[in-house]
């Protein structure tokens, strides 16, 4: 009786340690990456009214937190210097856990929908270019690492997911976004540094799938009723709130140094009118969710894509539309820069919403991170951009930014179209370049059967491709001098 006594004992002992243990959130873990030489938040759970007592192994200093009266702490750490030698923190509260292979260097949130989802692996019947060179060369990208967010919903903020950091290698690169890990691997080589990718997407998912019920409440018209929304939304990666709660909301407490986003698919024919409006609503939202200031957001231009017939097939404008809408979005969000994904595409892609060039388009967001945040300023970063058209006689003159004193040369610029007052587009057959040798570039085109040119498009169609680029080889932005097409 005694024997058995005291194993009940020993066993209630057991589990009032194991309760006590400090718990912290599945992000924090082995092989995680901490944005270095700052103070990276950590934080957990412990017993109300508990110390939490943290020492790292790159510095004797120690930190402490009182758990409150739900059990919640949070401290800050000051980092080190990036680099890839391993690192440790030990969480004490009367029973240690430590967490190991850490290392410290720059971090990165990959977000949108599902072409910043798209793995290095691909898609089912959507392969990623250059697969099996990325996994034989992974072995070179050690101080890669990644944590997936699974997609989860939720009608409230969820403090936690279940998640862990991975390390890049043959095996592991694979399940990688692939937008990511080539954003990852030029930053990482470029500057000789750890990266650490936070995967916070979800295929299909709309700019409000990713908006607070506050401002959802305040700034449109989507309902917060649940049954609402199951009933307005067939596919639910397409409601509003929950995405953001379940899938983002676990992340906002750790310490990032920016944002990357790639989506806009889901808005086509969803208040597209609003969506740059809405996407500097939601980077607004981020930025205050963080609490880390005015941190980097850059983003991905939608790639062409047919359209169903109801809206247009390749020939329509609804897709052209929001990307004007995410070209804007560029003067309305502070310490933003886009990527445009015109030339990102095969023709055969047509139908293709997941093209196969990723490694393009993350390596073009690490040449504007690598220019504008990291000062590396001899990456040309920009795509050249409309600036002022002029016309004389039947010919059209256009004024190009960003050009880098130059265009690459081409035999004939394809993409333009000119109109005249009946509004009726004709394809260009005629055209030149020349440089003012000031600052920019002019292109001058006309054609035979517009007389009298009152407005120019470039590639302003849900599928049409160009094949003017400035002298980094970086597409020309779609655009439009008119505003016909609402």
């Amino acid at each position: 009786m005694k024997k058995l006594l005291g194993l009940l004992a020993l066993a209630m002992i057991m589990a009032a340690n194991a309760e006590a243990k400090v718990r912290l959130p599945h992000l924090l873990s082995d092989n995680m990456v901490l944005q270095q030489q700052t103070d990276a938040r950590l934080w957990g759970w412990a017993d109300a009214g508990k110390t939490v007592r943290v020492t790292v192994s790159w510095s004797n200093d120690t930190y402490s937190a009182k758990a409150d009266a739900q059990g919640k702490w949070k401290l800050a750490v000051k980092t080190p210097k990036a680099s890839f030698t391993p690192l440790s923190i030990t969480f004490d509260d009367g029973e240690k856990t430590t967490l190991n292979n850490i290392l410290s260097g720059e971090v990165w949130v990959c977000a949108g929908q599902s072409n910043m989802e798209m793995p290095v692996k691909g898609f089912d019947n959507c392969p990623v270019e250059g697969y099996n060179q990325a996994v034989a060369d992974a072995i070179n990208s050690s101080g890669i690492r990644h944590a997936k967010i699974p997609s989860k919903m939720s009608m409230t903020p969820w403090e936690d997911a279940d998640t862990e950091w991975i390390d890049c290698n043959p095996q592991t690169v694979p399940d990688f976004s692939a937008t990511g890990y080539f954003f990852a691997r030029m930053v990482s080589r470029t500057l000789q540094i750890p990266v650490g990718l936070i995967e916070a997407n979800k295929g299909g998912t709309r700019v409000e799938s990713w908006l607070t019920a506050d401002n959802l409440r305040k700034h449109t018209d989507e309902s917060l009723d649940s049954l609402t929304n199951v009933k307005k939304y067939s596919w639910d990666f397409h409601r509003p709130l929950m995405w953001g709660n379940a899938t983002f909301n676990p992340i906002l407490n750790y310490t990032v140094k920016g944002i990357l986003f790639y989506q806009g698919c889901s808005n086509v024919d969803d208040h597209r009118a609003q969506y740059a409006e809405r996407l500097a609503l939601l980077v607004k939202q981020w930025r205050e969710q963080f609490a880390l200031g005015e941190i980097p957001f850059y983003y991905v231009e939608i790639a062409p894509y047919f359209q169903d017939e109801q809206h247009g097939g390749v020939d329509g404008v609804n897709g052209a539309l929001l990307r004007e809408q995410q070209y804007k979005a560029l003067s309305l969000i502070p310490n933003s820069q886009m990527v445009c994904t015109n030339d990102a595409i095969y023709p055969a892609e047509v139908k293709n919403i997941h093209p196969a060039q990723k490694q393009k388009v993350g390596e073009r967001l690490a040449f504007i991170a690598l220019n504008e945040t990291y000062q590396q300023t001899s990456f040309m970063h920009k795509s050249p951009s409309f600036k002022e058209m002029k016309v004389k006689g039947n010919e059209v003159e256009l004024i190009l930014k960003d050009t880098y004193r130059g265009l690459t040369p081409q035999a004939d610029f394809e993409g333009f179209e000119i109109a005249g007052e009946d509004r009726v587009f004709h394809k260009v057959d005629s055209s030149r370049s020349a440089w003012d040798w000031v600052s920019d570039m002019h292109i001058y085109i006309s054609s035979s059967e517009v007389e009298k040119p009152v407005a120019v498009r470039y590639c302003f169609r849900n599928f049409q491709l160009g094949n003017v680029k400035n002298q980094a080889g970086l597409p020309l932005i779609p655009f439009r001098t008119d505003n016909w097409d609402q």
